[in-house]
């Protein structure tokens, strides 16, 4: 007893072409938005860490070398 579904055609719309045309454009500009913010977070992230990795480089560069004592010249 299996009953037919009956075929649906779809009809010409413009009104909801429209609003998935909306819709689909809102989605795109927040994921702009979304992938714009987390390089902005990454980029403060780089720029820190290469600020702390440049003053220890400054640090160490300052340090006495105990290393060099046991290498032969």
């Amino acid at each position: 007893m299996s009953k037919e579904l009956p075929y649906i055609v779809p009809s010409s719309q413009p009104e909801v072409e429209e609003i998935f045309s909306v819709h689909q454009t809102t989605v795109e500009f927040y994921h702009e938005v979304q992938t714009r913010n987390e390089f902005k977070i990454y980029c403060e992230w780089y720029y820190k860490t290469a600020a702390e990795n440049r003053r220890e480089l400054h640090k160490m560069r300052g340090e006495l070398n105990i290393m060099s004592w046991f290498r032969r010249r």
